[in-house]
């Protein structure tokens, strides 16, 4: 199974469903003599449609074929803060003997490491980084900087074979209480910048979006299309909840064709948006190999197993009072163009979840059946 985990940590996720037939290979062996005990898997929200549709059923058929007597204590937050944090407390007190904990509010969360730590219960701090504690043993995510710079790659490129000299663009972000959003801003922004700076953008307006909800993103595209009289070349979006507030906004103003919008998390809404031109982009993250990683690692330090160097292969990443051994995976960027290639190819998505009556001619002006 080491070896498995060592190839899938490596790779890149344009070979996830591969992967995850690796490590079904690999972990035979291992449920036959896995031991027992209780792992709290602690999620955040459901407005992002991934972590009850992708990570929690991933996670739990890993860690399922794995070691099937491990107990899997579940929670959702439901976006709060002080919700997770009972939630955690309960975990602990019904003897939860490692914490994957993907926090609401990644400041928040250090509460619950630190108590976790004071109990002599590891955390891993999944897909969101949990800040200024030093009870954080690992970090599994992806490249959450770069996610943010293929988002706004992707809209530059677009807005310049559109011909379009200095464009005009609104900004969507994330929410403030989520390290990943702050990441994603900060790649956004360095890609962004220069060009303000040379006369060759223009950011218009932007946005930080509470709870990532997409209503509220509606709220600010609505206002953002007051403010310029409807004049707007693009947006980026941190997500594809985000995108679809304000492509609904675009749509009730009237605006035809939609410019070109971001976004993120591969959701089936915005696959099915990107095929009809209402969205441009999204970024895909091969969630798979991240909830398989994510329990190899929680059951490693549930039986005490010493983790191999080669699984955060000497990557860190400081969380403000500790440098976190650290798994960054690989985002790619996702179009029309290799919407096949991507999230079909690896499984994620099957065509006939995509091409419902409503997108069957989009599906195969796409090429997809």
């Amino acid at each position: 199974m080491r070896k498995v985990s060592r190839i899938v940590l490596a790779a890149t996720v344009m070979f996830a469903v591969v992967l995850s037939a690796a490590f079904a290979g690999g972990s035979k062996e291992a449920s036959s003599s896995a031991g027992a005990g209780k792992i709290a898997l602690l999620l955040p929200e459901t407005k992002t449609t991934r972590y009850e549709t992708a990570d929690r059923p991933d996670f739990e058929a890993k860690l399922k074929e794995i070691a099937p007597n491990v107990q899997i204590i579940y929670s959702n937050a439901n976006q709060d803060a002080n919700l997770q944090l009972s939630q955690a407390e309960a975990a602990l007190t019904n003897g939860a003997q490692v914490l994957v904990l993907d926090p609401v509010d990644s400041a928040a969360a250090a509460v619950i490491a630190d108590k976790a730590k004071a109990q002599g219960v590891p955390v891993i701090a999944y897909d969101r980084l949990i800040l200024n504690s030093t009870g954080v043993s690992y970090y599994i995510s992806f490249d959450n900087v770069k996610v943010g710079q293929l988002q706004a790659q992707s809209l530059v490129n677009k807005l310049q074979s559109m011909g379009i000299a200095k464009p005009t663009i609104v900004m969507i972000n994330g929410s403030p209480t989520d390290n990943n959003a702050k990441l994603f801003k900060q790649g956004a922004h360095s890609v962004f910048d220069p060009l303000v700076q040379a006369g060759k953008l223009v950011i218009a307006k932007e946005y930080d979006t509470p709870d990532w909800s997409p209503d509220q993103a509606q709220n600010e595209m609505q206002q953002a299309l007051t403010a310029l009289g409807n004049k707007v070349d693009g947006v980026y979006c941190a997500n594809d909840g985000t995108a679809s507030g304000a492509i609904a906004a675009m749509k009730a103003a009237g605006l035809n064709p939609i410019p070109p919008v971001t976004g993120q998390d591969a959701e089936l809404a915005g696959i099915q948006r990107i095929l009809v031109g209402e969205q441009y982009m999204t970024v895909y993250k091969a969630i798979r190999p991240e909830a398989d990683a994510a329990a190899e690692l929680a059951y490693d330090l549930l039986s005490k197993t010493p983790v191999p160097a080669s699984m955060t292969d000497g990557q860190t990443v400081n969380n403000g009072k500790m440098d976190v051994p650290s798994v960054l995976l690989k985002p790619i960027a996702v179009t029309k163009d290799n919407i096949k290639d991507t999230v079909v190819k690896d499984g994620f998505w099957k065509v006939s979840q995509i091409c419902t009556s409503q997108y069957a001619q989009a599906c195969t002006a796409a090429g997809l059946q």
